[in-house]
């Protein structure tokens, strides 16, 4: 992981559950704006969901340490 994505999940962590969900949003957004076809909400749901876990799971592990 290059120090610029690390960085940017340690601001992620500092926000508060609706600015992340905001955040987790626009980045998934942002990710599929490329896309040529659309993208059904269930998947950007799941995808969000996905990633707050993981976030979560991370922020846990360093808590621990």
């Amino acid at each position: 992981m290059t120090t610029a994505v690390r960085q940017l999940l340690d601001w992620f962590g500092a926000l508060s559950e609706d600015e992340k969900q905001e955040a987790a949003m626009e980045v998934l957004r942002l990710a599929f704006a490329s896309t040529p076809e659309e993208l059904p909400e269930e998947a950007l749901v799941a995808a969000a969901e996905e990633l707050f876990l993981e976030l979560d799971a991370r922020e846990a592990a360093d808590a621990q340490s």
